[in-house]
């Protein structure tokens, strides 16, 4: 489906994203334009946490961490492990880690001026 994908040589355009494609990635999109969604995201990236040290390490009250990791788990972007009496939670997979860790790279080019990469 994209260019760096595609060895054959075919025009990349002739590959686009299905509408389902397209509407997955919206709702993706959508859940992470809330800054606390992001930064919960972040951290999740980095590992796996409770409600409670989720709440702590982004300074947010536990219910509002409950009810945003409920969100980012419909839309599929978190998994969760039980462990005993607690849920862990960390992001999905690698496309996940990679589309935050890219979002904030980017962001971090955008206010911190750092030059653009090719």
């Amino acid at each position: 489906m994209y260019a760096r994908d595609n060895e054959s040589g075919a025009n990349p355009l002739q590959e686009q994203p299905t509408g389902a494609q397209v509407e997955a990635a919206v709702e993706a999109l959508r859940m992470l334009s809330d800054p606390t969604r992001l930064r919960l995201m972040w951290v999740l990236t980095r590992g796996e946490y409770d409600v409670g040290s989720l709440a702590q390490l982004i300074g947010v009250p536990r219910p509002s961490v409950s009810q945003h990791l409920a969100k980012l788990r419909l839309a599929g972007l978190v998994q969760t492990r039980r462990d005993g009496r607690r849920v862990r939670y960390q992001a999905r997979d690698v496309h996940v880690r990679s589309l935050i860790t890219e979002a904030l790279f980017h962001a971090d080019h955008e206010v911190s001026g750092i030059p653009r990469h090719d």
